[in-house]
């Protein structure tokens, strides 16, 4: 049974940074794409960001392209999210997502339906 817990949400200044962890767990993750999704108030849940487990290649939100990194530790089973350069609008609760599969990452990113797993989400909050 896949198990995903994410840490590292908080509270921070517009400018400021934040680092999300994910700690993934039950199975090898080779063949998988993990990725975070958000979830403001009175909001449907929307993609950040995917990488392939196996190759590393990445793939993101436009509204967060070059102010965030989606990286993955394969020894730790570990994806992180660095946010830099935040905005009050990224303010929501961040979700870590599995699926296993070979689409390419445009394919994830259009529905979260797709993902099989996800986390219990951690609160992001950018305060202006």
């Amino acid at each position: 049974q896949v198990q995903l817990v994410e840490s590292g949400g908080g509270l921070v200044q517009a400018g400021g940074s934040l680092r999300l962890s994910c700690a993934a767990s039950g199975r090898t993750f080779s063949g998988y794409v993990m990725g975070w999704f958000r979830q403001a108030p009175g909001k449907e849940r929307e993609f950040v960001a995917a990488i392939r487990w196996s190759g590393g290649d990445t793939y993101y939100a436009r509204s967060v392209n070059g102010r965030f990194t989606i990286s993955r530790d394969n020894a730790k089973n570990t994806v992180t999210l660095q946010m830099n350069s935040l905005k009050p609008e990224d303010t929501a609760v961040y979700y870590c997502a599995a699926e296993q599969g070979f689409s390419t990452l445009v394919y994830y990113s259009r529905r979260d339906s797709i993902w099989d797993y996800w986390g219990q989400g951690t609160q992001v909050t950018v305060s202006s």
